[in-house]
């Protein structure tokens, strides 16, 4: 399998869940490069499973340093970037996910500092060190195409990355630069552990399950082959889109 041979490739988050999915895609595509994560110890098993051909480097998207360190560290041993995952994000730790009528500032504030100041700026200092005709992927979410009970800053997060991925396009253009987004379902990884109490994640995996169209989760897998898509030569004429990986949810009426 060959179709990011040699690419140099980075992925934020890309020590577990999703983001390590994608890693496990590209790397099957004959890719190296690098995957962040602020986990160490998640980050340096992944690293070990990956192989040789990617490195783990350790930081925080919402710090600017941190990017500015990964796209430096991935630069001086693969050299110029082909392909950017901008995936990480999603539920902030010890800040629940919850009504209008009981986030604060603070709890709003770091919803959008993780979810899209985060993605933005994630883009902008990979800019000198992407090569021209590169392949950007935003991670956003179906939420941003439904709605769901207190993931209404979330929502609003994720449905403004969409937008962002279209503009940044535009942009970009100049460069040959692509943007597109992927908005994945539910997807079977431990973020169910970070929304809600240990003895209900089956029970809320099964309300998701119930409302996507498949009858099932989806995987980080089929996750990473639709960002293999984007990032290689079969979507070259692809810019500006979001493709919803969602077993159907956000688009099918499902009656039972």
């Amino acid at each position: 399998m060959s179709k990011l041979k040699n690419k140099v490739t980075v992925i934020t988050g890309g020590n577990s869940g999703i983001g390590f999915g994608i890693a496990e895609a590209f790397k099957n595509e004959g890719a190296v490069g690098a995957i962040a994560g602020r986990n160490e110890t998640t980050l340096n098993s992944a690293v070990e499973t990956l192989g040789g051909n990617f490195i783990g480097v350790k930081g925080d998207v919402t710090n600017l340093d941190d990017l500015e360190n990964l796209y430096r560290t991935t630069a001086d041993k693969f050299g110029k970037i082909d392909a950017l995952v901008v995936n990480a994000g999603g539920v902030v730790d010890g800040i629940p996910l919850m009504t209008i009528t009981d986030v604060t500032e603070e709890g709003y504030d770091r919803y959008m500092d993780l979810n899209l100041k985060s993605a933005y700026f994630t883009v902008k200092k990979s800019l000198p060190y992407l090569n021209d005709g590169a392949s950007i992927i935003l991670i956003a979410s179906n939420a941003a195409h439904r709605a769901a009970p207190g993931a209404t800053i979330y929502a609003a997060a994720k449905a403004a990355v969409i937008s962002l991925g279209r503009g940044l396009s535009l942009d970009l253009l100049s460069r040959r630069i692509r943007v597109n987004t992927i908005s994945p379902g539910s997807i079977d990884t431990p973020v169910f552990g970070k929304m809600v109490p240990q003895d209900l994640v089956d029970q809320v995996k099964q309300i998701w399950i119930d409302l996507t169209p498949l009858g099932r989760q989806g995987t980080p897998a089929e996750i990473g082959k639709t960002a293999v898509f984007l990032a290689s030569d079969d979507s070259t004429f692809i810019v500006g889109a979001d493709i919803l990986a969602d077993g159907g949810m956000a688009n099918a009426f499902l009656v039972k």
